[in-house]
């Protein structure tokens, strides 16, 4: 009997039965492409750091627009793009949250590229780091969601390792807290709208899009601009700047389908740590014992993190209340 499939979700469903462990192999494998291309792109942002980071934003948020556009309407599905953008103009509540959404991931963008610039590179590392409980945090706040034991342990060695940098710099981590922030809103605003991931951010790109050219359009005309004014390989890099968003993203969203929920919370700690790598030993940080003290209460927070959430993860499925 031929196998029919409505959608590639079904098709990949379809496989996960058959071939568990080759699924499963696969999903891990595309998120570590993720993560690890997200860990790595700070190298990508200095090749333009002779760049002002608000113009390396609006051709990221352009190109990005360009390439997903052209994967989801044209490659995947456009049926199901047509279909959100629907969905989204009935829905006024809707179109709201992820004009928002798109707002707070372009501020992430530009405070991320701005940090790498300006010599941040570890600080951006911390943020990410906390990234995971900040979203808890956000999630107690707004939904009313409750700790755990093992949560509220992770938040006080959370808070003793900023207190530590805050006291040592004289400053509170502002970078670090305002990537962890905006992304944590982020995604607590991408709970309330279920979208794929890639139409998701092809939607919000279209909504951030005419400011980006406007402003793109005001460079140029001004003589401000270094796109088509410098030299080819800047050119080349401001516009993959779209296929550095869109690559990633593509495969963070096919390896989340395949690999358990746990899975995807330890690997997450990839792109922070290969950060932290390059800030101190390929761009020459300054790490100190006082930050690397810091850094460590904030690594015991996410190993305590992890796994109380691992534990309950488990409980969950040897009650069926969840699929690992």
């Amino acid at each position: 009997m031929r196998e029919i499939y409505i959608t590639n979700e079904g098709r990949e469903r379809g496989k996960e039965y058959r071939f568990p462990a080759l699924y499963m192999q696969k999903g891990v494998f595309y998120a570590l492409l993720a993560y690890g291309i997200w860990g790595f792109l700070p190298i990508y942002w200095k090749w333009v750091d002779h760049v002002p980071s608000d113009e390396i934003l609006i051709h990221r948020i352009i190109w990005s627009f360009v390439f997903s556009f052209i994967f989801v309407f044209v490659i995947i599905d456009r049926q199901e793009f047509l279909n959100s953008i629907r969905i989204l103009r009935k829905e006024p509540k809707q179109m709201l949250i992820i004009f928002t959404a798109s707002v707070i991931i372009t501020s992430n963008w530009f405070l991320f590229i701005w940090a790498v610039n300006s010599g941040h590179v570890t600080d951006a590392s911390l943020g990410y780091y906390m990234n995971p409980l900040i979203s808890v945090l956000l999630g107690v706040i707004f939904f009313h969601e409750r700790m755990n034991r093992g949560q509220r342990i992770s938040f006080l060695f959370a808070v003793i390792g900023v207190i530590i940098l805050t006291v040592s710099h004289g400053s509170f981590p502002l970078i670090a807290f305002g990537l962890a922030l905006t992304f944590g809103f982020y995604g607590l605003l991408k709970k309330l709208v279920r979208l794929d991931a890639l139409i998701g951010m092809t939607i919000e790109t279209l909504f951030i899009l005419p400011v980006a050219v406007g402003y793109f359009i005001y460079l140029q005309r001004a003589g401000k601009s270094v796109f088509l004014a410098d030299s080819v390989l800047t050119d080349i890099v401001l516009v993959g700047a779209g296929l550095a968003t869109f690559i990633p993203l593509f495969f963070f969203a096919k390896g989340v389908q395949r690999i358990p929920l746990y899975y995807a919370g330890i690997l997450q700690y990839i792109a922070p740590t290969v950060m932290l790598l390059l800030g101190v030993f390929l761009y020459h940080e300054s790490f100190s014992i006082v930050q690397f003290s810091a850094f460590s209460f904030i690594w015991l927070a996410l190993i305590a993190f992890t796994y109380t959430n691992v534990k309950e993860l488990y409980k969950k499925k040897q009650k069926g209340e969840v699929s690992m």
